[in-house]
């Protein structure tokens, strides 16, 4: 007991004296007793101390009483930190030069304050302090005096060279008037001038069209360098816009993946994220399923002869697919998602996708699809080759129209249809002549494609009347018909071989495109559903293939037969699960984000596939109509589909009652008949015996 309490008793002394107030007075002590013992001497020194720095000193103080602060306050790393900035350092210890300097001006700096003005006389030692004040502020604030520097450079360029504007005159501005689809200015400055009339203003569009295309041509068609087909130049590369992609950091992604594999911990799923696939809209994250492990617990002895527990693994199972799929809104609301997509499992990999959409989704360009090795590969092969999209993974994704071979585009309003169909004729138009393929665009709503009206290689040009596109595609049967009749008399299978034998020039391609079946099909049901089914069966072989777009998907417009004879589909963001189902025969698209995400499902495939369609903007599209206006080449045939009169329909021919005669004898022996007279006499039904009756009386007004 005594030795304990002498322990604490030391203890307590050693807390007494460690602590900050008590060692610190002690300090103080120690040293006001070292400068009184030793003050001669110090008074001796700090005389020569002061002659040497002067006032300076109280800089040097305050110097390193700053230094002091960093290194003990609040803590250590802070003053690491600081040690990288080079430039805040020279720029401190230039202030503090320069402080010394403005000292050593007024004869306070000591020898030190001297030397940084020199003996030169007041100017230059002015001069000195200044530059040193100067260095400072480029060393502490580099990139505002750099950019001071070149605004006051640019200032001083345009005041001596660049000569002022002319002054416009006083007064509004001449309001621009929408009319007749031609831009109209009327001055405000001079009410009585009278409006250009309507010949003035389409003379004037027509100009300034021609214009345009001059310079589009000019810039892109000038070069040698373009392939050219049958007397046609083929449009560059560089006429589409080239958008950069935005990418997100691997930090971002690799804390969406710990999320979710800790959500899915959560749950008791065992998985763990072997994969990230980051494309522009969403990041595809891999989830390899883990195992299921049941064991139980075993007691042994060990060798002191204690029980111990052990477990024991009796079976290992993996993880169901289902289990992970089920929790598809517990992981939305972990990563804090709209929604997300599982697709379980990916195609050719042991792993299950889950979709999250990114925060900031990038445009893909037209451009960049084009020019990737996927969509070459196809136009090594074919000329039909067109441009989609990105997949979930940043892979270009491309197709073959041939291979297709039609297409069905289907999607809520404002999803990307358009923009899909736009890129399809665009990725066409890159690559084809019109002595090669021919365009038939419907379009009821009359705003989204007539902007090709212009173009070679329109059949007619773009169709807004719903009779009138019933009509074209009565053509479109028409020539299939007799580019049958013309392959069998060369002895050809398809288009392929007959171009290759025909003396009379190449068959082209014939590309159908609507954007909105169900106004068609509300203007005649059956006669559109029976054409389209037969050219959908039939026209591959002629080169004859439909690209069809609807914002409706149900079932009056997407019949079973339709269906059936669209193997490829795509499907933009819809409202509803049904809808879903009639496109693709599948859930899914419910749950896209619109804005050109869609899910594409090619005929070899067996699950849709997510892609970031291709944006095209109306200034590319526009470059490409004025290149292709640009150009008139002799030869070009028209297929003259306007000419086109509509076939009236078949009308059955009337075929008699074979129980006339004897409704006839009836009435001769009795002399009027009715329906249910005629209904017991002959035993049949009310409805024939009504049609009886009716033939009968047609028969008397006849004979008068």
């Amino acid at each position: 007991m005594v030795l304990s309490k002498m322990k604490e008793e030391k203890s307590s002394n050693r807390r007494f004296f460690s602590r900050p107030p008590v060692w610190g007075a002690l300090l103080a002590i120690i040293a006001g007793g070292l400068i009184f013992w030793w003050w001669d001497e110090i008074a001796l020194w700090a005389v020569g101390v002061f002659d040497i720095f002067g006032w300076g000193l109280v800089l040097l103080g305050l110097a390193i009483l700053v230094l002091i602060i960093i290194a003990f306050w609040p803590r250590i790393s802070s003053f690491l930190r600081h040690l990288k900035h080079i430039n805040i350092w020279l720029g401190g210890v230039a202030v503090l030069f320069t402080l010394w300097g403005v000292l050593g001006l007024f004869n306070l700096g000591g020898n030190i304050g001297q030397a940084i003005i020199g003996n030169n006389g007041t100017f230059l030692a002015v001069l000195r302090v200044f530059g040193l004040l100067i260095l400072a502020i480029v060393f502490l604030i580099p990139r505002k005096f750099a950019k001071a520097i070149t605004n006051a450079a640019k200032w001083i360029y345009n005041a001596l060279f660049k000569r002022k504007k002319s002054r416009t005159p006083l007064g509004p501005p001449a309001m621009p008037v929408k009319s007749t689809g031609a831009s109209e200015t009327i001055s405000r400055t001079n009410p009585a001038v009278p409006p250009p009339s309507e010949k003035e203003v389409r003379s004037s569009q027509n100009s300034d069209l021609k214009q345009v295309a001059r310079e589009v041509w000019q810039r892109y068609g000038a070069s040698s360098s373009l392939k050219e087909v049958d007397g046609w130049k083929l449009p560059p590369p560089d006429i589409l816009d080239e958008t950069p992609e935005v990418s997100l950091s691997d930090a971002d992604n690799k804390k969406r993946a710990a999320i979710i594999e800790d959500a899915l911990a959560s749950y008791g799923v065992d998985a763990r994220v072997v994969q990230i696939n980051v494309g522009p809209t969403v990041t595809q994250f891999g989830v390899e399923p883990g195992w299921d492990i049941k064991t139980k617990e075993v007691r042994e002895r060990d060798r002191d002869g204690n029980i111990v527990v052990k477990p024991m693994e009796i079976s290992r199972t993996r993880v169901k697919v289902d289990r992970i799929t089920s929790l598809a809104n517990d992981l939305a609301l972990a990563l804090a998602a709209p929604s997300i997509r599982i697709e379980a499992p990916v195609p050719g990999k042991s792993m299950v996708g889950i979709e999250v959409p990114n925060v900031i989704s990038s445009t893909v360009s037209l451009r960049s699809v084009v020019e990737s090795s996927a969509f070459q590969k196809i136009l090594a092969r074919s000329k039909l080759a067109i441009a989609l999209g990105k997949g979930a993974g940043g892979e270009a994704i491309a197709a073959d129209l041939t291979k297709m071979p039609h297409l069905l585009i289907a999607g809520a309003t404002g999803s990307g249809k358009t923009v899909c169909l736009n890129g399809i004729i665009a990725s066409l138009l890159l690559h084809n002549a019109p002595t090669e393929l021919r365009f038939v665009l419907i379009d009821p709503k009359r705003v989204e494609l007539v902007s090709y009206n212009t173009l070679p290689h329109l059949a007619t040009p773009v169709i807004v009347d719903a009779q009138k596109a019933i009509e074209a595609l009565h053509w479109l049967q028409q020539e299939m018909d007799n580019r049958y009749k013309k392959f069998a008399t060369m002895g050809a299978r398809n288009i392929e071989a007959y171009n290759k034998s025909s003396p009379d020039g190449k068959m082209p391609y014939i590309v159908l495109v609507i954007d909105e079946l169900a106004d068609l099909m509300m203007a005649g049901f059956e006669e559109v559903e029976e054409i389209i089914c037969r050219l959908a069966q039939l026209a591959r072989a002629t080169g004859i293939h439909l690209v069809v777009a609807t914002q409706r998907p149900s079932v009056d417009v997407i019949t079973g037969l339709i269906k059936a004879n669209f193997p490829t589909r795509i499907s933009f963001a819809v409202t509803s699960q049904v809808d879903s189902r009639t496109i693709l025969d599948t859930v899914g698209a419910e749950k896209l984000l619109g804005r050109g995400d869609m899910l594409y499902l090619p005929t070899e495939a067996a699950k849709p596939k997510r892609l970031q369609g291709c944006y095209i903007s109306d200034a590319e599209i526009e470059r490409l109509v004025y290149f292709w206006n640009s150009q008139k080449p002799e030869g070009l045939v028209s297929l003259k589909v306007e000419d086109l009169s509509r076939p009236q329909p078949k009308v059955r021919a009337s075929t008699s009652d074979p129980l006339l005669d004897a409704a006839r004898e009836l009435l001769e022996e009795h002399g009027t008949i009715s329906a249910s007279y005629l209904q017991r006499k002959l035993r049949i039904g009310y409805p024939r015996a009504a049609r009886l009756v009716e033939e009968l009386q047609n028969e008397g007004q006849d004979e008068d």
